[in-house]
């Protein structure tokens, strides 16, 4: 989903490389997808990162446990913020998929997965696939603990040419690690209702294990975004004013700046055109009081449903023809690209083998390429190319 959890780099960590980025070495492994939805186990198997490493394999769950956080004092219990975002992010977990069940109105529910790691960590996912209104539907929480080395840190941060130096010259340690969050994409059927992504995360490193007593950091990241396959005004400036007015509540300038930032995250750099419509995004997120901090993720979490089903009620059952449902295809095909090429969490797991089907749970179920295909000016569909090629301020 633009979505892993955690991909892009923090500004926070120099000299020694932390990351956004995640995966992990003995004794707990870890994999963050990012753009992708959320962060999911991987297959027991070998990476190689200058030399071979094993990776623990995850462990299938019945049912989720009260908590996936270790017995380390920042636990259950314990009051941190590890232990309070982890609440918000399986609670806002459990209310999106329920409001998603009742918006599909078929009876279809989501297929749940759980899994943890013998060493501390694991995850829910979930999906609603070939629903009513929704083709896909993921909704994916993880919270995993690792130790990344420099090669992993670099390909999160998509570095994969620089020699992961520090500051001082010298070849920088690996890093432990704690990830928490949430990573969704909904993509419903109608042309006419828009596609969703939100992705909330946290992160913690420890001191790198050749600097002893470096100070543990700490951010946030995320966002929500939206791409519709037609510009229906009423809908986008609804959107963007419930992220607006989550923003303003901490900060009036968050949302010029977040959603400044979102348009240019999701840049489809060969096609010279943004995803979609935007939204807000932000990432390494620390300069901050911690609590407010919190506070401001939990609220744009608990902003995603007022911001989207009130959109997916107006234009579930709106009648659309063959040319509305291709062009949706066509628009599908640019979320499949930008995933695959420039999203730094879904090619960092591409790259590091990680769970495929966790990886790809943002891809559409179809999407569709023509040759040189390009809207005739004026039209509805060169209308919704035309806003993501020249994004503008819609409220």
């Amino acid at each position: 989903m633009a979505s892993s959890l955690l991909s892009t780099p923090s500004r926070t960590l120099a000299p020694a490389p932390g990351p956004p980025g995640l995966r992990g070495r003995a004794p707990a492994q870890a994999h963050l997808p990012r753009g992708a939805l959320a962060l999911l186990p991987r297959r027991s198997r070998a990476l190689r990162v200058r030399a071979s490493v094993a990776i623990e394999k995850e462990t299938p769950e019945s049912e989720p446990p009260p908590t996936f956080l270790r017995e380390d004092g920042r636990g259950a219990g314990s009051g941190s913020v590890r232990e309070r975002f982890e609440a918000m992010i399986r609670r806002v977990q459990g209310e999106v998929c329920a409001a998603l069940e009742e918006a599909d109105g078929s009876g279809a529910r989501f297929v749940e997965d759980v899994w943890s790691r013998p060493g501390g960590g694991g995850g829910i996912s979930r999906v609603l696939q070939d629903g009513r209104v929704f083709e896909k539907a993921g909704v994916n929480v993880s919270v995993v603990y690792g130790v990344m080395p420099p090669d992993a840190y670099r390909a999160a941060k998509g570095e994969a040419g620089k020699n992961g130096a520090a500051a001082d010259g010298q070849k920088a340690g690996p890093v432990p690690f704690f990830a928490a969050g949430i990573s969704s994409v909904l993509h419903p059927k109608n042309p006419f209702a828009p596609t969703l992504h939100f992705n909330y995360r946290y992160f913690e490193t420890d001191a790198p294990k050749d600097v002893p007593g470096a100070p543990r950091q700490w951010w946030f990241g995320g966002g929500t975004d939206l791409t519709p396959s037609y510009i229906i005004e009423e809908d986008v400036k609804h959107f963007h004013s419930v992220q607006k007015q989550a923003c303003d509540k901490f900060d009036p300038s968050f949302h010029p700046r977040f959603k400044k930032w979102c348009d240019d995250y999701f840049y489809i750099k060969h096609r010279n055109e943004r995803r979609g419509l935007g939204g807000i995004f932000f990432d390494d997120l620390n300069d901050y009081d911690q609590e407010m901090l919190l506070n401001f993720a939990t609220e744009c979490a608990d902003s995603v449903l007022p911001a989207y089903i009130p959109i997916i009620e107006r234009r579930k059952d709106t009648p659309f023809n063959e040319e509305h449902k291709a062009w949706q295809q066509l628009r599908r095909g640019r979320y499949v690209e930008f995933n695959l090429v420039y999203d730094r969490g879904t090619t960092f797991g591409l790259k590091t083998g990680g769970r495929i089907e966790s990886i790809l749970v943002s891809l559409p179920l179809t999407a569709r390429w023509e040759y040189d295909h390009k809207p005739e000016e004026g039209t509805e569909e060169w209308k919704l190319l035309d806003a993501c090629i020249n994004p503008k301020d819609w409220i």
